[in-house]
């Protein structure tokens, strides 16, 4: 009940609640899917092997799980490269001289640059095969252990729906953990959500307590001491809590009873992982999976989804960027409740992120390229090879959605270089301003965290986005001198405006950024006209280089 998912089987498409009652039928072994074209299919398992639907007593009909529509957009992992888009080629840029812009293109060394982009992308294009089977091996183990952890507790669900996942995985270069949600098997809306005040929740976002009401009714399970806390004061709306550590704990546990259990019967193969490799944190279980050669990360997390209200994606203002009718159905579902610290839960969005994201693969252009080209670089460049901390794939996909609601128009994603310098300029304005904004709660700034250092990151973005060629280069083909930084002094205090005025967030004034780095070739004139107001507004701010 009331977890959006058909039992431990949960479909490719979402429900309101969940049976009362599950079973797990035995999984075929072997890879999960097979990738055509730019569609997902399943390969030994046929979708009515996965998904499955369960009919519950008291309710009216079968439920089923979340996952993507139909024919949801896989292009980054299709077998055939896509080819090179038409090249613009422009003129030098009115604004660097400091003339007002005109209808007009990009300076010719730039269109001798775009194949070392496309080279770039080829390279990335070229793993992403063997890197999805490797994800796709590795995630069976953990999909295997969890089923044996679900039949040792039926309390916690499998999660088969996982298609968006491996699809965000083949965008990425960077070797972060992998989230896997744990369903809980409860009527999430019967729950009461106690908000908590900023103080108590020590900066986290939409933290909440998950209580347990007084009349019960169907949750007797949860109220076992393995999860449960007692009020020790009198409430007139719950009885006492959901308590996340005490969730963690025994999932961990039933964890480390599969790993034991799927070793001795031979469920998984030799060396994939071991007891050893299961760490309990204080935010999920992290778990260690061997793959080939390579060893994947997965953060095992416990969830409660229940159907929240969205305000940003009830608006008009993301159409624009977006296919309509998929934000229509993304703002009918569940968001997840996952832990926050030992006693709290927070609001994820990470799931109606990814949908977002898998959106915009939809529409023509190079959106989600710039996002693959701009993770390797955070990878290799600005943050040594993973060596160094700094930006996650998180924060950059999050830019690049704020990227496509203030560039809606296709012109701006048509050629590959100009499609990433859109998300590009983005992310230098939130690090000069150290705020990026969630783009589901603008109110949330994603860069609070204590361990990034602002300053350093921004240098070396700004470096990049001046002077792309030497990180571009990947191999001894490509070397050779590299073409004058675009951009001169006074770029930074440009970049802090919308700090100051939040009507700068919008797209004239990151089309005047664009131009700055030369990447402008719009010949909308509406678009222009607005552009030349914010620049010259600019100008008379002294934020303009004289």
């Amino acid at each position: 009940m009331g977890s959006g998912r058909t039992g431990a089987v949960l479909t490719p498409t979402r429900g309101p609640r969940a049976p009362a009652l599950c079973t797990v039928p035995p999984r075929k072994q072997g890879p999960r899917c097979v990738l055509l074209g730019l569609h997902c299919v399943y390969g030994d398992r046929s979708p009515a092997d996965s998904p499955g639907t369960v009919e519950s007593p008291g309710h009216a009909g079968p439920t089923s799980g979340r996952g993507p529509q139909a024919g949801a957009p896989l292009s980054y992992l299709a077998a055939a490269p896509r080819p090179p888009a038409r090249q613009l080629l422009v003129g030098a840029s009115p604004l660097a001289a400091g003339a007002l812009p005109v209808r007009g293109a990009v300076p010719a060394a730039m269109a001798v640059q775009v194949p070392l982009w496309h080279h770039y992308l080829q390279a990335l294009r070229s793993r992403a095969a063997s890197r999805a089977q490797e994800h796709q091996r590795a995630e069976d183990v953990v999909l295997t252990l969890l089923e044996r952890a679900h039949a040792l507790d039926p309390r916690f669900l499998v999660d088969y729906s996982r298609d968006l996942e491996a699809f965000q995985f083949a965008l990425r270069s960077s070797e972060g953990p992998l989230d896997v949600e744990v369903p809980l098997w409860v009527d999430a809306e019967a729950l009461v959500i106690e908000e908590v005040g900023a103080a108590e929740a020590g900066g986290g976002l939409g933290c909440c307590r998950l209580g347990l009401p007084q009349e019960a009714a169907g949750l007797e399970r949860w109220k076992a001491g393995d999860v449960f806390e007692a009020s020790l004061e009198g409430s007139a709306r719950s009885c006492g809590h959901i308590v996340p550590s005490k969730v963690l704990r025994v999932l961990k546990d039933l964890l480390v009873a599969a790993v034991v259990y799927c070793k001795h019967h031979r469920l998984i193969a030799p060396g994939s992982l071991s007891v050893d490799s299961l760490r309990e944190e204080q935010l999920g279980l992290s778990l260690r999976v061997s793959s080939g050669w390579r060893t994947l990360h997965f953060n095992v997390v416990p969830v409660v989804r229940r159907r929240l209200r969205v305000p940003a994606l009830e608006g008009a203002r993301l159409v624009p960027g977006f296919p309509e009718g998929a934000l229509r159905g993304i703002a009918r579902q569940e968001a997840a409740l996952v832990p926050a610290s030992a006693e709290l839960w927070r609001v994820s969005t990470d799931y109606l992120l990814t949908r977002l994201l898998g959106a915009l693969g939809s529409l023509p252009g190079h959106r989600l390229d710039s996002l693959s080209i701009l993770d390797r670089v955070n990878h290799e460049s600005w943050r040594d090879g993973g060596r160094s901390p700094g930006l996650t794939f998180s924060h950059l996909k999050m830019v690049l959605l704020w990227a496509a609601a203030l560039f809606p128009a296709p012109e701006d994603w048509a050629e590959l270089q100009g499609a990433v310098y859109r998300p590009l300029v983005v992310l230098l304005c939130c690090l000069a301003t150290k705020n990026l904004p969630h783009f589901l709660h603008p109110e949330w700034n994603l860069l609070q965290d204590p361990g990034l250092d602002l300053g350093a990151l921004y240098q070396r973005v700004e470096r990049f986005a001046s002077q792309p060629e030497a990180a571009l280069r990947i191999h001894a083909t490509h070397l050779g001198r590299s073409p004058p930084p675009r951009v001169g002094s006074g770029l930074r205090a440009l970049l802090q405006l919308p700090a100051g005025e939040p009507a700068y967030w919008a797209t004239a004034y990151f089309d005047v950024l664009l131009d700055k780095f030369q990447a402008f070739n719009i010949r909308d004139e509406q678009r222009v006209s607005a552009m030349q107001s914010v620049f010259l507004k600019t100008k008379a701010l002294g934020a303009e280089d004289r």
